[in-house]
């Protein structure tokens, strides 16, 4: 055997015997590389004499084109043999059931939810939304809200309390949001229509209280709002909350410092068959408290009760996120369990409209 032809088989050998392209390549560098056994072979032409280039000439090139063409089959066998091992290692089971997207399997706690369908019902009605810090001061919390230090309403809040400063004072946990009000009050010329959600903090806990709830307030001063126009505004609120055509509310007179006079207002209900339901029926139940804006209060917020007056209200998100949807325990809302979430959570893309629907 020439040396040519043993040269040729020793490289085919090789290039057969390659498992992956990283392998076929070192053959074809040792083949054809620059300094390759065949382009050695190819170099040494030019030193021939003309009757050994006219023999030598065709046989390299000829083993030059044949280890080429050996070279592209084999690297397309291994690219289809790794293609056909990816296939086989990523199939998949077209009988299996599609996963839910994350749209779908995702759910909105029903506070958010309900705080959406609040601020869409306000909104449509032209209040804006106003927000406020959860750690105040005494000032904003009680003293402005014609609470003073002495007053036994400071009792009823169960307060959490920061611990003093140097000076004396304390910080808290705002115990409702009727601080903003203050603020907003102080930061904007009437007329002020806003509504105010947010979380509050007392110290209780039970079936239908926790440490941490949530409120919403509203609010309205201007130079000629009066009790009708609160009644109409709370109407319209509940019969757009509870998706109903009509709504019986009565108005209680009742005590809040910041408010006179101060109303607590019940819904007519039906309490029949453990469920409550709201339009109809012969039973009542207390869902807010209410009241012109005290006359102290706007005095402390650099506006004159002689020529401004107004009204606010207050009301309890979770407790009326039970109401709606039948939830039974406060404390469930906080307890992070996701079976209680995706059974009474919403969808994620299900946003609460007035001509759409509040609630899917």
């Amino acid at each position: 055997m020439s040396d040519l032809a043993r040269l040729e088989a020793d490289l085919l050998a090789a290039i057969g015997a390659a498992q992956d392209e990283a392998a076929l390549e070192a053959v074809r560098v040792a083949a054809l590389g620059k300094k390759g056994s065949v382009s050695e072979l190819l170099k040494t032409l030019g030193s021939m004499s003309p009757e050994e280039r006219r023999t030598q000439g065709p046989a390299i090139n000829g083993l030059k084109d044949r280890v080429s063409g050996a070279l592209g089959a084999r690297r397309d066998h291994l690219r289809h043999a790794a293609l056909t091992q990816q296939l086989a290692a990523d199939i998949v089971d077209v009988t299996l059931p599609v996963r839910e997207a994350p749209s779908e399997r995702g759910r909105i706690h029903p506070v958010s939810q309900v705080i959406d369908e609040i601020t869409a019902i306000f909104a449509d009605m032209g209040f804006a939304i106003a927000e406020g810090p959860d750690i105040e001061t005494d000032d904003y919390n009680f003293t402005k809200l014609n609470i003073p230090e002495s007053h036994p309403a400071r009792d009823m809040h169960d307060t959490f309390f920061f611990p003093p400063k140097p000076d004396g004072s304390r910080l808290l946990l705002r115990t409702h949001t009727s601080p903003v009000q203050i603020r907003t009050m102080q930061a904007e010329k009437p007329p002020i229509r806003v509504i105010i959600p947010g979380r509050t903090y007392r110290v209780d806990s039970d079936q239908t209280h926790t440490p941490m709830f949530h409120q919403v307030e509203g609010l309205v001063i201007d130079k000629s709002s009066h009790l009708g126009h609160l009644k109409w505004i709370l109407e319209e609120f509940c019969k757009a909350f509870f998706e109903v055509p009509q709504v019986g509310m009565r108005f209680r007179p009742s005590f809040f410092p910041f408010t006179e006079p101060s109303m607590e207002v019940d819904i007519q209900c039906d309490r029949k068959g453990g469920e409550v339901r709201f339009g109809k029926g012969a039973d009542w139940m207390e869902i807010l408290g209410c009241g012109m804006v005290h006359p102290n209060v706007l005095r402390n917020c650099g506006l004159d009760p002689n020529e401004y007056q107004g009204f606010a209200w207050g009301l309890g998100i979770d407790r009326i996120a039970m109401l709606k949807y039948g939830m039974p325990d406060l404390r469930a809302f906080f307890e992070a369990d996701v079976r209680w979430l995706q059974h009474y959570g919403f969808r994620p893309l299900d946003f609460p409209t007035l001509a759409g629907g509040l609630s899917p």
